[in-house]
Formats: C-alpha cells, sequence, structure tokens
C-alpha cells in the first residue's frame, strides 16, 4: 500500500519538471547597425580639404562596426566628381555603392554608369575606384564608348580621369583611318582581344603576336612585337567582408 503513494509522487515530480530552455546570448544591436542614416542626402564631400564630388542619394549610412568600415548607399546613388577649380570631371551614378573610407574605396554595383567631359560613356555592373592608386578598374563584362570608338570586354582598367584605359576580351569597331592614317572612305575594321588607348589621337589594339600602333597624321602604323597579356591584368580582386 506504501508503494502506490510513492509511484504517484514520482509521475507527479516528473510531470512538473520543466524542459531546459536553449537560449542564444543577448545580441548586442550595436555589433551591427549604423552609427548615421541619413535621407535625402545631397552634399559635398572634401579629401585633404578639397572638395572632391557632390553626392546625391536617398539613403546614406554610415556604419563603422563592420570591417572594413564604410559607407553604404544601398538605395543608389549619383556623384559628380570635381577638380582642382571646381570643375565638373565626371558624373557617376550606380543602383548600389559601398565606400569604404579607410581604404579609400569604391565599390559601384548595378546599373554603373560614369560619363567624363571628354565624352567617355562607361557602362557596366561592377567598378572599382581605388582612390590611394588614383585608378578605376572592373573584372565584369561592360562596354566603353567615345565618340571615335565603342568597345565591350570583361575586364576594365583606367586611370582616374579616363583617359588611359584598357578593355581585355574585347570586341569594337574602329575607322580604318585610325590605324593606316587618313583615308578618302571611312571603313570599318573588328579586332579582338585588348585596346588599350593613352590619348584622343592614339591607341594601340594588340593581338597574339602583334601590336598595331597609330597617331594622328598620313604616317603608317608600324608593326611590333607586343606580349599578349596587358600589364594590368594581372590585378587580383581586393577581399572585403
Amino acid at each position: 500500500m506504501r508503494i502506490l503513494p510513492l509511484i504517484a509522487l514520482i509521475f507527479l515530480l516528473c510531470s512538473c519538471s520543466r524542459s531546459k530552455e536553449h537560449i542564444a546570448p543577448a545580441f548586442n544591436e550595436s555589433d551591427s547597425l549604423s552609427m548615421m542614416v541619413s535621407y535625402g542626402v545631397n552634399t559635398l564631400v572634401s579629401d585633404s580639404g578639397i572638395i572632391k564630388y557632390r553626392i546625391v542619394a536617398e539613403r546614406w549610412d554610415v556604419n563603422t562596426a563592420l570591417n572594413p568600415q564604410r559607407w553604404i548607399f544601398i538605395k543608389g546613388i549619383f556623384m559628380e566628381q570635381f577638380d582642382e577649380k571646381f570643375n565638373i570631371k565626371a558624373y557617376i551614378h550606380a543602383d548600389t555603392a559601398w565606400y569604404y573610407d579607410k581604404l579609400r574605396l569604391w565599390e559601384l554595383r548595378g546599373r554603373v554608369k560614369v560619363r567624363n567631359v571628354n565624352g567617355l560613356l562607361f557602362r557596366g555592373e561592377e567598378l572599382y575606384w581605388d582612390g590611394n592608386k588614383h585608378e578605376m578598374y572592373s573584372y565584369k563584362y561592360s562596354r566603353v564608348t567615345t565618340p571615335e570608338r565603342d568597345l565591350a570586354g570583361t575586364y576594365f582598367w583606367s586611370d582616374e580621369k579616363m583617359e588611359k584605359y584598357t578593355v581585355s576580351n574585347s570586341k569594337g569597331s574602329f575607322i580604318k583611318s585610325d590605324f593606316e592614317g587618313e583615308t578618302d572612305t571611312d571603313e570599318y575594321i573588328e579586332e579582338y582581344d585588348t585596346l588599350t588607348t593613352e590619348k584622343s589621337d592614339s591607341l594601340a589594339l594588340s593581338t597574339d603576336t602583334t601590336a598595331v600602333t597609330s597617331t594622328s597624321g598620313n604616317d603608317a602604323a608600324d608593326e611590333k612585337p607586343r606580349p599578349k597579356d596587358s600589364k594590368h591584368a594581372s590585378k587580383t580582386k581586393p577581399k572585403i567582408e
């Protein structure tokens, strides 16, 4: 008779016991939240005391908790780039942008467009702008359009002013007189591989074994051996978390 109450007590204690709760550690919002969020931005940005560009954006986040710390333009950005005399050098637009201020590196994504005062238009899905090395580059398909030529390729490099640029794995149409001097009629030719330009009146087109160089004037182009790969082709993509 004494066993029955003991069994009932055991069942009662088991039914009242609670299972252990598995609770995650506390989440600190400051670990990932931006320290500043601004809406409807239209501001001038300076570097070393000199105004470099104007930024127009729907939203601007400044996050110092991420590594590396960055500015985030998740809803797109429009920029005007200025020279030392506050003249506009270029217009830049992208669907999304990040600026890593410690690295002085811009990363532009989406429908990226850059137009400079010389009439050059860059269009692509990606563009990096390194403020330390004063260069721009892309590893995705992009198009470069100028008043003289239209190029497309999977690798792009240029100086910060977009006056010297290289397009690799490219296809483009050019006026034949660009390579052979002035002619009576404009005949178009197509070449593949790498195009490198330095000024508006000179251009170098490299193929597998030779390079054709042309300058303004009536002199015929000279053929010279040239390595197959561009000097910028060894550039590696920056590692950013």
